[in-house]
């Protein structure tokens, strides 16, 4: 079982940065791990649960938020709001009766689909359709 710890993850700018989510809470099964920027509201967050299905499946989800703020001035009085937000999630389900190597395939598959795929990648990032 993974301790919970620090997970570091490292951007796709021209020189990468490493960006360390640090552990929050774990809630019902679903542990918050963020990446603070000193105000709450804008905190990235990674969150990862693992649950059992009432059909003997398990279901694994990784989620994650990043919210852009902007300080609004209104009578003087600044505070933060956050102005729009990125979501993506990524779920997986296996049969209780799968292996631990078809688990190891499907998620270095569904990894590099997202990672090693030029393809996935601008459709996501430049907002390309594939045709």
């Amino acid at each position: 079982m993974p301790a919970f710890a620090n997970i570091v993850i490292n951007d796709d700018a021209a020189t990468p940065v490493a960006h360390t989510y640090v552990p929050r809470d774990i809630v019902n099964n679903v542990a918050t791990f963020v990446e603070s920027n000193g105000t709450p509201i804008g905190d990235n967050t990674v969150t990862a649960s693992l649950r059992r299905t009432t059909n003997g499946r398990y279901k694994g989800l990784i989620k994650c938020r990043f919210p852009i703020v902007q300080t609004q001035t209104i009578n003087g009085v600044s505070t933060p709001v956050v102005v729009r937000t990125t979501d993506a999630s990524m779920e997986f389900t296996f049969d209780a009766s799968s292996t631990e190597q078809e688990r190891k395939d499907a998620v270095s598959l569904a990894w590099y689909a997202l990672t090693g795929s030029n393809i996935t990648k601008l459709m996501l990032t430049k907002l390309q359709g594939i045709y």
